[in-house]
C-alpha cells in the first residue's frame, strides 16, 4: 500500500468548484492491487514475508533465504521495466537491496534465537510496504515528479498503554504523521501505510485495516481537502453493478449510509476509519484507478448542528440543517430525498436459534447466550427476540471449533438449531425514516417474486431495513428490490453536484 499526498491549486478544488476555505493537501490511498498492473508481481509479497518468517523459525531451514531472493528479484525486475533514467534506477536498486539485506539479517537473527514476537512480525511486514513505496517513488521520479519516500515505521515515540488506545492515541498519530509529511517541502510524499511501533503490535492492536487508517489520520493531521481511496471500482453504486445491470453510480452519500453499506456487504471503508476523517469535516472520495478521470463517490460530512453550528475535531463549523445544504467544497447535498440510497447483499450467513427449555425465562437467559458468544469470539449481525426465543444472524466464517464449543454451552439452556446457506439483504437510505410504507413495499416486492423471508430487522437509526433470505435467492431479491425502489429514481432527486 502507498499513500501519495498532493497539493491543490489556490483557486479551485479538484472538481473546478470554488472552495470556501483552502486545504492545500489531498491524500490518496492506493492498495496493493490498485497501484497498477506493473505491480502484479508484488501483490503477494506480504504472504511471502509471513512464510519467510515461519521458515526462519524452523531450525536449519534456509527456505527463507530463497524467499527473500525472490522478493528482491521481483522488485528489481519491476524497477528495471518501469524506470528509464539510469541514475533513478540505480538509487531505487540500492534502496531495494538495502531493505532486502536487512530483512535477510533480521530473519537470520530470528532463526538463531528461535523466537518471533508480534513486534518482529510487524517489522517483517513493514518491508513489503517499504519496497512498494520505493518503487512508486522511483517511478514517479522517472516521470518527472519530485517525490519523497516517507517511512512511518518508527513514527510513534510517545508511550501508550496497549489496553487503552483511545482517541488520544489516534489524535497523536495524526499529528505525528502530518509532522513527518510536512518536512517534504515541495516534493510529493510517498508514504508507507505501515506505522509503528504500536503497543501490542500493529496487527494485534489495529488489525489489517491499518493502511486505510493511516491515510485517514494523515488527512486529519494535514487538514486535507479530501481523502481519496483508490480501488478497482468507479465508486459506490445503488447495487452491485456486476449483478444488477441498471445499478447507478452514487455521486454523494452520507457517512451513516456508507457505514451501513460496509457492514452489510459492500466494501467501502471501515466505519472507525471513516469516523476519524468525518469528525474533522473532511470528505472521502472513492475513485477507480482504472478510470482516474471519473468523479467517483464522495462520502461527505452532513451532521446537522444541534444549535446552529457544531465544532468538529478541527474547529470547522458544520453547515446548518436545511432541505438543501451547500457544502463547503461546492457540492449540494439534498436532504429532502424520499427514496432509498442502495441495496446490498451479505452472503455466507447463518441463523442461530435458541429456544428456552423453561416455561418462564429467567433474567439470565439473554446474558448466558451473549456471554457465551462473546467468550468464543462470535459476533452477531442481527437479532430477533421473544420471551422464550432468540434468533441471531452470524457470519458463516466463524471458527468451527469455537462455534461447536458455544453450541455445547447453549444447549444447556435450551433447544438450539442452525440454518446455513443464508444471506442478509439490506435496503439503506438516510431519509427512509420519512418514507411511509417503505418496508411494506420492500417486503411485498419480495413476496411477488416468491422470495421467502426468514427474519426481519430494522436498525434503531431507521436508515437500514434488513432481512434474511436464502442465499440462493439473494441476487434475484436484489434485482427485484432495485427495480421497484431504486431504478425509477431520477437524477434530479439524487444527491448531485453543484
Amino acid at each position: 500500500m502507498s499513500l501519495e499526498i498532493t497539493r491543490t491549486s489556490d483557486n479551485a478544488n479538484t472538481n473546478g468548484h470554488q472552495s470556501h476555505q483552502r486545504r492545500p493537501w489531498i491524500v490518496q490511498k492506493f492498495g496493493g492491487t490498485s497501484i497498477g498492473k506493473f505491480m502484479d508481481t508484488i501483490t503477494g509479497t506480504i504472504v511471502q514475508l509471513l512464510r519467510a518468517a515461519a521458515s526462519a523459525m524452523e531450525p536449519g531451514s534456509i527456505e527463507y533465504i530463497e524467499m527473500v531472493h525472490e522478493i528482491r528479484k521481483d522488485h528489481l525486475q519491476v524497477a528495471a521495466d518501469s524506470i528509464r533514467d539510469s541514475d533513478i534506477f540505480k538509487r531505487t536498486q540500492e534502496h531495494v537491496n538495502q531493505d532486502c539485506d536487512r530483512l535477510k539479517s533480521f530473519l537470520q537473527a530470528i532463526q538463531t534465537i528461535e523466537e518471533i514476537s508480534p513486534r518482529s512480525k510487524d517489522i517483517i511486514m513493514a518491508v513489503g510496504e517499504k519496497l512498494s513505496c520505493r518503487l512508486v517513488a522511483g517511478i514517479l521520479e522517472d516521470r518527472g515528479v519530485e517525490t519523497q519516500f516517507i517511512n512511518l515505521e518508527s513514527v510513534v515515540e510517545a508511550v501508550f498503554d496497549v489496553n487503552s488506545l483511545d482517541q488520544n492515541f489516534y489524535d497523536y498519530l495524526s499529528r505525528a504523521f502530518a509532522s513527518a509529511v510536512s518536512k517534504c517541502g515541495h516534493r510529493v510524499p510517498v508514504v508507507t501505510g505501515f506505522f509503528g511501533p504500536v503497543p501490542g503490535s500493529l496487527l494485534t492492536s489495529i488489525g489489517r485495516g491499518y493502511t486505510d487508517l493511516t491515510a485517514a489520520l494523515l488527512a486529519v493531521g494535514l487538514d486535507a481537502e479530501e481523502l481519496q481511496v483508490w480501488k478497482e471500482v468507479d465508486g459506490i453504486f445503488t447495487a452491485d453493478p456486476r449483478k444488477v445491470k441498471d445499478a447507478r453510480l452514487l455521486n454523494i452519500i452520507t457517512p451513516e449510509e456508507a457505514s451501513e453499506l460496509t457492514y452489510y456487504g459492500s466494501e467501502v471503508i471501515h466505519p472507525f476509519t471513516m469516523e476519524q476523517v468525518i469528525r474533522a469535516q473532511i470528505p472521502i472520495r472513492i475513485k477507480n484507478v482504472m478510470n482516474p478521470t471519473g468523479s467517483g463517490t464522495v462520502i461527505f460530512p452532513d451532521q446537522p448542528a444541534t444549535s446552529g453550528t457544531s465544532t468538529p475535531a478541527n474547529g470547522r463549523n458544520t453547515p446548518p440543517p436545511s432541505a438543501k445544504v451547500l457544502l463547503e467544497n461546492g457540492y449540494f447535498l439534498d436532504l429532502t430525498r424520499r427514496h432509498p440510497t442502495a441495496v446490498t447483499i451479505k452472503d455466507n450467513i447463518w441463523i442461530l436459534n435458541v429456544h428456552s427449555n423453561r416455561k418462564s425465562v429467567s433474567h439470565g437467559f439473554f446474558a448466558h447466550i451473549f456471554g457465551t458468544l462473546d467468550r468464543y469470539g462470535i459476533a452477531v449481525d442481527l437479532i430477533s427476540t421473544s420471551e422464550v426465543h432468540v434468533s441471531m444472524v452470524l457470519s458463516g466464517s466463524v471458527n468451527d471449533t469455537e462455534f461447536a464449543k458455544a453450541l455445547t454451552m447453549l444447549k444447556t439452556i435450551g433447544t438450539v438449531d442452525v440454518m446455513k446457506g443464508m444471506a442478509i439483504l439490506s435496503l439503506v437510505g438516510k431519509q427512509m425514516k420519512n418514507m411511509v410504507g417503505i418496508s411494506g413495499r420492500m417486503f411485498s416486492t419480495m413476496a411477488k417474486a416468491n422470495i421467502n423471508i426468514e427474519m426481519i430487522s430494522q436498525g434503531a437509526s431507521e436508515i437500514n431495513i434488513s432481512c434474511v433470505i436464502r442465499e440462493a435467492q439473494a441476487v434475484q431479491a436484489m434485482i427485484v428490490i432495485h427495480a421497484e425502489l431504486l431504478s425509477n429514481v431520477g437524477k434530479v432527486a439524487e444527491t448531485s453536484f453543484c
